[in-house]
């Protein structure tokens, strides 16, 4: 793939993953057929800072974890309310990060289809 475009899509879409993990999405993008392009795309990632700001909210619902894809978690904080609080207040932390590692599993499944 073009490397100009390569750039333009890691400019773009920083922000939804580690930044230690740029360097190597864009070598696989430069790897990656030029007809996968119009999927990688199109791919709605989460934005991190949202998914904070729904666990600030309404973390003890376990709704942060159902929008990021990770149903089981969301269930348990529901059923355990955030696990009295203390799970809620251990995940402000953590939350971002398992965005941002689920967008990157997302990226990885349309790049190695």
């Amino acid at each position: 793939m073009e490397a100009q475009k390569v750039d333009m899509f890691i400019m773009a879409n920083a922000k939804y993953f580690e930044s230690h993990q740029l360097y190597n999405i864009r070598e696989l993008l430069l790897k990656t057929n030029e007809s996968r392009w119009g999927y990688i795309t199109s791919i709605q990632f989460k934005d991190p800072t949202n998914i904070l700001i729904v666990s600030i909210l309404a973390g003890t619902l376990g709704i942060d974890r159902f929008i990021i894809g990770d149903v089981g978690l969301g269930v348990g904080k529901l059923i355990t309310c955030g696990g009295l609080g203390i799970w809620a207040l251990i995940d402000l932390f953590f939350v971002m990060g398992a965005t941002k590692e689920k967008n990157l599993e997302e990226l990885l499944m349309y790049v190695r289809q």
